[in-house]
């Protein structure tokens, strides 16, 4: 196996060694780069250094990191500090003196070099109190065994970069903390997950490897809206056409019309299917126009049918024709709302002010509030005496179930091969060829032949020339 792509740092990688291939990717090249620049033997030499009468210990200069990479890479000085740049936006220097100025500056300026995801993980800690994700913890504990030596050197640094960045204005605080938080996600990948680094078919981390998952937090709005996904699947599966099919048969499939004649909006006698997706819930009921129809029965024995009456005007006056709004949502008011009203509802005053202030300048949806009460009251109130009445129990009881009708015989995912139309040329051919046949069948052979006869005996009569 090669040199792990950190092996001198002196946090240590965390992760299985990956192979250093013929062309490495970049950060890589920039991770040996760092490694030799904090060599103790041919690097840069850090020390204390003297600014007005403060000592700051492990610091060197922007000259210094400066004459480096020129001697060591020979490139240009454009080049050179272009590159300086990058490792301190990147992290790899941090800026004592300015630290939002994220660039190198080559004079006396200093700088310290970060000691890689120790600083990361010690500045999260601080950030978060103490709360870190559990593979974080065992590298943040593995790390304080390992340089214990100098972890105090860790933590004052730790806590000058997030006073730093503290002082910094929030979106340059955010887009700083993702893009050193992604940088770490691809150095020190999370159990679980693939290196970004590794490539190609030889891959260090195995993706079929059994590793047990990190621990999954889920809120609890989380958790009931996945549940309410799971319960609707579930009651909804029978009526699904695709997963459970749909009889008596595919209409598009079987070219038989009788599902649809079954499944009519106002059928006499409707499927049995559809008349217990009803109990589903109340909106399944009221969207279902024969639903509508038996509900509007119910009501009427309970002295409420100006409720689903209501309700319909509404749904009439937001979806009709938008040049009769005015005209509706008056015969509405007078019909429904109105004092003596001839099928006058019940609505509670607030509902009602706002009802009647809207009507002053009247719109499709003026009549939404009055429209959601009656809708709830009539949820609450009516629905659920419905399922248990006589009505609903004697349209369950009669209604049809369709037996499975022959099925013609069909393709993949049940669908019939189309032929396709044959090219117009061919088809004009086809037809001058038609042409063609009847006139030869139309012509008398015999009057041809004799014109033939007579023309030849001419020919030999004729003189020669």
């Amino acid at each position: 196996m090669a040199l792990n792509q950190n092996q001198g740092d002196e946090c240590g990688s965390l992760l299985p060694t990956p192979e250093i291939h013929p062309i490495p990717p970049p950060a890589l090249q920039i991770e040996t780069l760092m490694m030799e620049m904090q060599s103790p033997d041919s690097g840069v030499k850090t020390q204390t250094q003297t600014v007005m009468i403060a000592n700051i210990p492990h610091a060197v200069t922007g000259n210094d990191i400066m004459q480096w990479i020129l001697q060591r890479l020979q490139i240009t000085a454009e080049e050179a500090l272009h590159l300086g740049d990058l490792f301190v936006k990147y992290g790899y220097i941090y800026p004592l003196q300015e630290p939002k100025n994220l660039t190198l500056r080559a004079d006396g300026s200093l700088y310290r070099f970060q000691v890689s995801c120790t600083i990361y993980l010690a500045k999260k800690n601080i950030k978060r109190k103490g709360i870190l994700e559990e593979y974080e913890k065992e590298h943040y504990n593995m790390l304080n065994q390992k340089i214990n030596y100098k972890w105090d050197f860790v933590i004052m640094q730790a806590k000058e970069q997030y006073k730093a960045g503290k002082e910094r204005k929030k979106e340059d605080r955010y887009a700083l903390d993702c893009q050193e938080r992604a940088y770490w996600l691809v150095n020190r990948t999370p159990p679980g997950m693939l290196d970004a680094l590794e490539y190609g078919l030889d891959r260090v981390t195995d993706p079929n490897e059994n590793k047990s998952p990190a621990p999954v937090r889920m809120s609890v709005a989380c958790y009931l809206a996945i549940m309410g996904i799971v319960k609707y699947s579930e009651q909804f599966l029978s009526n699904d056409p695709i997963l459970s099919g749909c009889l008596p048969s595919n209409p598009w499939i079987s070219d038989d019309p009788e599902f649809w004649d079954l499944n009519a909006k106002l059928v006499e006698v409707p499927t049995r299917m559809r008349v217990e997706r009803w109990a589903f819930n109340f909106s399944e009921l009221i969207r279902d126009p024969k639903g509508r129809q038996n509900f509007q029965l119910f009501l009427k024995k309970e002295f409420s049918g100006e409720n689903l009456g209501f309700w319909e005007a509404c749904e009439d006056l937001k979806y009709g024709d938008q040049s009769k709004v005015k005209e509706k949502a008056e015969e509405i008011y007078k019909l429904f709302l109105a004092p003596g009203a001839r099928r006058w509802i019940n609505i509670d005053g607030k509902t009602m002010g706002i009802t009647v202030k809207g009507l002053e300048h009247p719109h499709r949806y003026v009549l939404d509030a009055a429209q959601t009460h009656i809708y709830m009251l009539m949820k609450k109130d009516s629905y659920g005496r419905y399922l248990k009445s006589p009505i609903y129990k004697e349209m369950l009881a009669k209604a049809v179930v369709p037996q499975e009708g022959v099925k013609k015989s069909t393709g993949l995912f049940g669908r019939r091969h189309l032929r396709s139309s044959p090219s117009p040329i061919i088809l004009r051919q086809q037809e001058e060829e038609a042409k063609a046949r009847e006139a030869a069948n139309t012509v008398d052979i015999t009057q041809v032949m004799s014109k033939l006869d007579r023309r030849n005996q001419l020919q030999k009569e004729a003189p020669p020339k």
